[in-house]
């Protein structure tokens, strides 16, 4: 592959990304005030098609790292920085890069706030169960494994028989 089409190629796929950066980022937006909301029935849908915009974000990004490989150079960013040195010595791409870089934080902001909202409305339901229950307010809903996982029980056992 010649220099020129490396950048060519190269141009589209951060095109791409900055695009599919952007449509995610309206998803988390949506997907924040359906949240505020307690819309379950949409946050299903709006999550189907959120996961849709990361596999189309996945799928960029091992173009990406194919296109490094192929040309000789590791599949991180610095591969790709070499990359871009070779097809791109003017830098013109390079502000393409910093703008995706720049979504993918804005994403990753506003991904940290919606999972800081479902987290907090987690350790409420953990709290009205603890009340529920009479548990400890510190016992988890549920474990890694999906089993609860609430501290082991006060005492021990005095007498087998009675």
């Amino acid at each position: 592959m010649d220099p020129a089409s490396c950048r060519e190629h190269l141009a589209a796929l951060l095109t791409q990304e900055c695009n599919a950066l952007e449509k995610l980022a309206s998803l988390l937006e949506h997907e924040h005030g359906l949240l505020v909301a307690n819309d379950i029935e949409a946050l299903e849908k709006a999550m189907a098609e959120r996961q849709g915009c990361v596999g189309i974000l996945l799928r960029i990004e091992e173009e990406r790292r194919a296109l490094c490989r192929a040309l000789g150079h590791s599949a991180d960013a610095s591969g790709l920085e070499r990359v871009l040195a070779w097809c791109d010595p003017s830098g013109t791409l390079r502000s393409r890069w910093a703008e995706c870089a720049s979504r993918g934080a804005r994403c990753r902001d506003l991904n940290d706030r919606n999972g800081a909202l479902v987290l907090a409305r987690m350790k409420r339901v953990e709290s009205l169960l603890g009340a529920l229950t009479g548990a400890a307010s510190d016992a988890s809903t549920y474990g890694p494994a999906g089993t609860t996982n609430g501290p082991a029980p006060a005492g021990r056992v005095l007498a087998i028989r009675a």
